[in-house]
């Protein structure tokens, strides 16, 4: 069974998904709504899963299934596998449960609108006539002592005319305090009134986030997956020992835990499986119609680690199939203060979570610890090129400041999917769109408008080779993926860089234009070519130049090196 995570469809899981296309663009030609319905969902964007199972025989079976759920239909449609756990059931404990909270929903609506308005209208009216009356007589108050002030300015005051302004005085300050007395006794029921009902509400609040939590602890309960030894377990348990602690919201709803699921309830063997991307692309995320994906790693990650479970896997899950292949760094420059390297494409530049072996830990072991050395920024796993490590807490203090604050200028060499000039784009420009993690789908970035952090890019296109164009980008902020979001994002440039195995997939790497286009149809989708994986694993980006001054020997170093593709 192939790896979900790290993977290249085979040519047979291609052909399952080339049909399934088929199926779903003849919903769209249905004369029949539901199934017209149906196709505008699955246009609207959605992941398709595909996989080949055995049975104990020998003999093969083809699933299929989409991520989530449908607006018509639910979990169910026809020709795809059903759901891990179907609590949509109409009579069902969650829809029941669920149907309550709806209407707690309803409660809260009502009681807010007929009883605390009201309350609050009432309690505001009244705030407002008495406030207006203070007021009037504060103003009486004040042209009483100016009319007093007046009377003493134009010469001496006898006592007893004196003690009649004194009283005056006194007087008016009393009445203000019995107004104030007076509105007080006045607000007083209806503020108890309006407390009441503020908190009646709160309480209100306060049991629906209570049933809301409790149902869904309930639905982690008693979500049961299978593994392939037959054994099964709830969502709960296996994401217990998570950094998480819980399972994200829709957990178990991807297409890879349908198909697993399914073919464990059928006794199959999963042979191998693939996911594609079927539509438009959704909320700022990198999907490209008719490009395969690895499996998200926020809701998967832990789920199909318990479930590939006694299944052999062609790689196993914590080994990393696009690590650098026997390709040593090359180290081009030192001095006492840092080191450039030439990274291989494959190799980590920090260490990971996995045992494959960074570019800091190779020049640990070649320099030794008592040089201390750290890496003064990143290059993506997949990205090769020059890095500089530092040596010592003082050089990579000063190093990283220069690379925080843009005084290092970088250029990267690329060639991006697609003819630019046939796509209508600039020869030469700049890209400025903001980025933010997919925080269920780590290392995925997406474009994120409200929340992203600020990330520009100039470019240049150099020329057409082989139908792709070759790039030179210049950074001017440092975002992670940034110019492999700004090259695939349809905001960006629309033209994935050629072998990105997280935003284009490796195989498909023609069309990109009709990939991008308002009008997108299946039928106008690219064409799935079957390139041998090795050809197209490599991330076509390189990092190529490197220009600062280090402020420790005020010298400045230009550093350059060929790209390898």
């Amino acid at each position: 069974m192939n790896n979900p995570f790290c993977y290249t469809p085979s040519p047979a899981c291609i052909e399952i998904y080339r049909n399934l296309c088929e199926r779903i663009e003849a919903m769209g030609r249905s004369p029949l709504p539901s199934d017209k319905a149906m196709y505008g969902e699955f246009h609207q964007g959605k992941m398709l899963g595909v996989m080949i199972a055995e049975d104990a025989a020998g003999r093969r079976y083809e699933l299929c299934a989409f991520s989530g759920q449908l607006g018509v239909g639910g979990f169910h449609c026809d020709g795809f596998v059903g759901p891990v756990f179907d609590y949509l059931a109409p009579n069902g404990y969650f829809k029941t449960r669920e149907a309550e909270i709806t209407l707690q929903n309803l409660r809260i609506e009502a009681f807010q609108k007929d009883m605390v308005a009201v309350c609050e209208a009432e309690y505001l009216a009244e705030k407002e006539r008495h406030d207006a009356r203070l007021e009037q007589f504060r103003l009486q108050i004040r042209q009483s002592k100016q009319a007093r002030d007046a009377e003493r300015s134009r010469g001496p005051v006898d006592e007893v005319r004196n003690a009649q302004l004194i009283k005056q005085s006194q007087f008016e300050k009393a009445e203000l305090r019995r107004l104030k007395q007076s509105a007080a006794e006045s607000f007083a029921p209806l503020a108890s009134r309006l407390q009441n009902c503020r908190e009646e509400l709160e309480r209100m609040k306060l049991q629906r986030r209570a049933d809301s939590v409790a149902l869904q602890q309930w639905l982690f309960d008693n979500f049961q997956v299978l593994d392939a030894r037959g054994e099964s377990r709830s969502l709960s348990r296996i994401f217990a020992d998570t950094p998480m602690g819980v399972p994200p919201s829709g957990t178990g709803e991807c297409c890879a835990p349908k198909l697993l699921q399914e073919a464990y309830r059928r006794r199959l063997t999963p042979v191998e499986m693939a996911e594609f991307w079927y539509g438009s692309p959704k909320d700022g995320e990198l999907r490209i119609h008719g490009n395969h994906y690895p499996a998200c790693r926020g809701k998967c990650g832990p789920l199909l680690r318990w479930m590939l479970q006694g299944l052999p896997l062609d790689i196993p899950l914590n080994d990393d199939c696009f690590a650098a292949a026997h390709v040593e760094p090359q180290i081009l420059f030192e001095n006492e203060w840092f080191c450039i390297v030439n990274k291989p494409s494959g190799m980590l530049s920090v260490p990971g979570k996995g045992r494959a072996q960074s570019l800091e830990h190779w020049l640990i072991e070649r320099y030794g610890a008592d040089r201390e050395v750290k890496m003064a920024h990143r290059l993506d796993q997949d990205t090769s090129g020059l890095i500089v490590a530092a040596f010592g807490a003082q050089s990579l203090k000063v190093l990283q400041s220069l690379f925080a604050s843009g005084q290092v200028s970088k250029e990267y060499e690329a060639i991006v999917c697609g003819d630019y000039r046939a796509c209508g784009i600039s020869p030469k420009g700049n890209i400025s769109l903001p980025i933010a993690p997919d925080l269920l789908d780590r290392p995925r970035q997406r474009v994120d408008t409200v929340n992203g952090r600020r990330a520009v890019t100039d470019y240049e296109f150099q020329g057409v080779e082989n139908g792709n164009s070759r790039v030179i980008f210049r950074p001017l902020t440092g975002r992670t993926h940034q110019l492999r979001v700004h090259s695939a994002s349809p905001q960006g440039l629309g033209m994935p860089i050629l072998g990105d195995r997280l935003y284009a997939a490796n195989a498909y790497t023609s069309a990109v234009e009709d990939r991008f286009s308002p009008n997108f149809s299946a039928a106008s989708s690219p064409t799935v070519s079957t390139v041998n994986p090795q050809s197209t694993v490599r991330l076509h980006l390189h990092a190529r130049s490197l220009h600062f001054t280090f402020p420790l020997t005020g010298q400045t170093y230009r550093f350059s090196i060929p790209t390898p593709f």
